[in-house]
């Protein structure tokens, strides 16, 4: 089985270098291929050669060099865009041409008012250089000659001033040191005529909630009466009862904190959002979680970062605390063998596999917990540690979960598509490790696009301690994910 995981962990790694990155460097694809599956390889060739699991020092050392690694490899063979300056005469009048041929096809606007467009550029704040015309944008491309975040206000009141809000006005990253403006229609300006929207239904909002903490409550149910006996759980009021206080109404609680976080910073910043709307689900957690969906741009990559960094935030200081007074009334049980951090068949907890919940349980358990023993879970503890793995699944750095809006607005969107690839190729060898959670994960990030919505403002960068911020939020994920080192834990006697 595992020779056979290995085999499809080859052929998704082949089939996602090639279709991100084969038109960006012209390093060869094997060697791409050969840095992301270097600790795939490596852990299956040492168990089968020495007969036992590769050392952590070895495992954790390999999982962060081979990243970097194939990083370098795609910047040593970086494609050159080509120059204007080595075309000939005859191909610079011939790239003219086409591009008035184009102008005249795709322009959305009349001469005059390209005219009025080109005066929004002031020379020492913007040196605009051309304009390209597209069905769906008109791009000003030159010189950025000024702060960026100046730069962006005056020449968007410039633009606001002479074309009302006809236009939404993108700031973007291009070649290096030359960002560009994009100007998009705006739809929601206000001589449309559009049907005015119902942006919040609090009447549906409020049923889900209700409906996800009935299917919340009958999982809760389930696992706090006789496990071989599940369907007692419709005759056991009293296990439901338990359950709803100390499964359902916590872990509802952790995931509403999670999304009225976004929610709340999402207006701070005057963006139409909706409620946070609970999807229901009977299996096998009760629910799919929450969400927000923001109805209008994000301004700039400050509130990006501050509306993804919010909800991981929000619930992580309402799981950490119920968590630990879930695991002070659980019990401690022998070791035995369980496929990863958490075994839902006989709801133990073997918290070597995270070094955050090795911490945490010898925090709440103290001596109780020795080096050949488990958890067995309250439901309250169950709750917390679900919301321990919320949060890991929303700081991962991939697409348009929140650490992808975190490490997009720290580093800017090409190197999230970067951090978001060398992510997703990750979790498929993190999961033959751990196993369990991770082996979903790595299933549900090979399919998540890595691409996000860009902030109007997608230019200028983060502050300092939102930089630190960031980081800290990378270093939970990484503390949750990563399992606790054989040396660390004989010195915790666990």
């Amino acid at each position: 089985m595992e020779w056979l995981l290995l085999i499809l962990l080859g052929l998704f790694t082949y089939t996602m270098v090639k279709r991100s990155v084969a038109r960006l460097t012209q390093t060869p694809l094997w060697m791409l291929w050969l840095a992301l599956m270097t600790p795939a390889i490596l852990w299956k060739a040492w168990s089968v050669v020495m007969q036992e699991e590769l050392p952590i020092g070895l495992a954790i050392g390999t999982l962060i060099a081979c990243p970097l690694l194939y990083l370098w490899l795609i910047q040593q063979g970086r494609r050159e865009e080509p120059a204007s300056q080595t075309q000939t005469p005859f191909q610079e009048d011939t790239l003219e041409r086409d591009r008035e041929e184009s102008k005249k096809k795709l322009r959305p606007i009349t001469t005059e008012e390209e005219k009025r467009l080109r005066n929004c550029f002031p020379w020492g704040t913007y040196y605009l250089q051309h304009l390209d015309y597209h069905p769906q944008a008109i791009l000003c491309r030159g010189k950025l000659r000024s702060n960026p975040d100046a730069a962006y206000q005056t020449i968007r009141e410039n633009i606001e001033s002479k074309f009302g809000d006809r236009f939404l006005i993108i700031f973007q990253e291009g070649l290096p040191n030359q960002p560009f403006f994009a100007l998009v229609p705006n739809p929601w300006a206000k001589d449309q005529n559009r049907p005015d929207e119902r942006l919040n239904r609090p009447l549906l909002a409020l049923a889900l909630f209700f409906i996800t903490l009935f299917t919340m409550t009958i999982f809760g149910g389930v696992v706090e009466i006789d496990r071989e006996a599940p369907a007692l759980v419709y005759e056991n009021l009293e296990a439901l009862k338990l359950a709803f206080l100390y499964y359902s109404v916590p872990f509802i609680a952790i995931l509403s904190a999670h999304e009225l976080s976004h929610y709340f910073m999402a207006i701070r910043y005057n963006i139409r959002t909706t409620l946070p709307y609970f999807i229901p689900m009977p299996l096998p957690i009760g629910t799919l979680g929450p969400f927000v969906q923001m109805k209008s741009p994000v301004p700039h990559r400050k509130a990006l970062f501050d509306i993804a960094i919010a909800g991981p935030i929000g619930g992580f200081l309402l799981t950490l605390p119920l968590f630990l007074w879930g695991l002070s009334l659980s019990e401690v049980v022998p070791l035995s063998e369980t496929p990863g951090i958490f075994d839902f068949e006989s709801l133990t907890l073997n918290p070597r596999f995270s070094f955050l919940f090795s911490i945490l349980s010898k925090l709440a358990l103290g001596s109780r917990l020795a080096p050949d023993t488990a958890i067995e879970l309250h439901p309250l503890a169950i709750a917390g540690s679900l919301g321990i793995m919320v949060t890991a699944l929303n700081l991962m750095p991939v697409g348009k979960l929140d650490g992808g809006h975190i490490v997009h607005a720290m580093f800017g969107q090409r190197m999230a598509v970067a951090i978001g690839q060398v992510t997703r190729l990750l979790m498929l060898p993190l999961a033959f490790f751990q196993k369990g959670f991770f082996v979903f994960w790595a299933i549900t990030l090979l399919f998540m696009p890595l691409t996000d919505e860009p902030a109007l403002n997608d230019v200028t960068d983060l502050n300092s301690g939102r930089d630190l911020l960031g980081l800290l939020a990378l270093a939970l994920l990484a503390i949750i994910l990563l399992p606790l080192p054989g040396a660390v834990a004989q010195w915790m006697n666990i």
